[in-house]
């Protein structure tokens, strides 16, 4: 039996990138997995899925009532939510002095609002039934900052103070958060850089090569699974120690 049987798995941002591995890993661990986007292809993505019983939903994650409304149509369709990956996330990259108040409220709505919405949304249930399990996608640039990147670097840190604020309030009822940190991951972002800065981020990576969006979502799989049941709180940085 596959270690996350009966699991209803909720992960935003599912349909490509690092999202789309958690959603692979999930189900290929047996869990039943919504995935959640903003783009239409939700539901053809959760078709391609291994297993049987999944969804796709569309939802705005940076909107409380289409969040609370979500996780009604989730748990209609699929059943209660007792796993929840908050990895939905963009960038509006500008330096400080640059920066449009519409480019940070954008980036802080979607990035650290959002995962606070869908955690409210999920919480009650998941503390009724005395198990639930949160895992929240920052980035070493939450760590550590970036230039160009304040809007982005404040939401991933305050991400991380998020978990750990949900991991206290809710451990005691079997609910257990954490977050993972992914430094340079193979995107189609990444991919299209020139080749001198793709030389330079390698430079800085003890592991001498760029993450796979499989190396993040296989320590996702690991933090919601029955082996790290005594693991809260905490963040675990996917970055070949570029961050140490």
């Amino acid at each position: 039996m596959s270690e996350l049987t009966d699991q209803i798995a909720l992960v935003t941002g599912g349909t490509r990138g690092i999202g789309w591995a958690i959603s692979q890993e999930l189900a290929e661990a047996g869990s039943r997995v919504a995935i959640v986007d903003i783009l239409e292809e939700a539901e053809s993505a959760a078709a391609k899925l291994p297993g049987t019983g999944h969804g796709g939903f569309v939802c705005d994650v940076s909107d409380p009532t289409e969040c609370s409304e979500l996780i009604e149509r989730v748990e209609e369709k699929l059943g209660p939510v007792t796993i929840l990956v908050n990895n939905a996330g963009i960038t509006r990259d500008n330096i400080l002095v640059r920066l449009k108040d519409t480019d940070w409220d954008s980036v802080i709505d979607t990035n650290l609002s959002g995962p606070f919405y869908l955690i409210r949304a999920v919480a009650r249930g998941m503390m009724k039934r005395r198990f639930g399990k949160i895992v929240n996608v920052s980035s070493v640039v939450g760590l550590t900052g970036n230039r160009g990147q304040s809007n982005y670097a404040a939401a991933k840190a305050g991400l991380i103070a998020l978990t750990k604020s949900v991991a206290q309030e809710l451990g005691a009822r079997g609910v257990q958060a954490n977050a993972v940190a992914p430094g340079f991951i193979a995107t189609d972002l990444t991919s299209g850089l020139p080749e001198e800065v793709q030389r330079d981020m390698l430079d800085r990576i003890p592991a001498g090569r760029l993450g796979s969006p499989e190396d993040v979502a296989r320590v996702v799989r690991f933090l919601v699974g029955p082996g790290a049941a005594y693991v809260t709180g905490q963040v675990v940085v996917v970055d070949g120690g570029m961050v140490m």
